[in-house]
């Protein structure tokens, strides 16, 4: 007859398989070649000054691939798409205008 096994303790497959998947983003931010960021950029109020430090991290990161203006656009989209609903509308609308702010830092058309 075979044993049944206890729950105490264990994780069930899907709580394990959702925080695997909650957790890949992590992971992506420090292993991945983007750039390296001043800590606390995107917690700044300031859009100027959330595009002003992405751009001088991208002007200075030895890690990144691309170009300055792509790897800093890309970061900044990663991170509002990481937060997805948990960002605030306020906040959201800060981090939608320092898109603009990095399009006018890189001398790109605005959209």
């Amino acid at each position: 007859m075979a044993r049944k096994k206890s729950a105490v303790g264990r994780k069930s497959r899907l709580s394990l398989r959702r925080s695997t998947k909650r957790k890949w983003s992590a992971g992506v931010t420090q292993r991945s070649d983007a750039l390296d960021l001043e800590k606390g950029v995107f917690a700044k109020r300031n859009p100027t000054d959330i595009a002003q430090s992405l751009k001088r991290s991208a002007e200075h990161s030895g890690r990144r691939k691309s170009e300055p203006y792509s790897s800093a656009m890309s970061m900044l989209t990663f991170y509002i798409n990481r937060a997805g609903s948990s960002l605030s509308k306020p906040r959201l609308r800060v981090l939608e205008r320092a898109k603009g702010e990095l399009r006018k830092a890189f001398g790109r058309e605005p959209r």
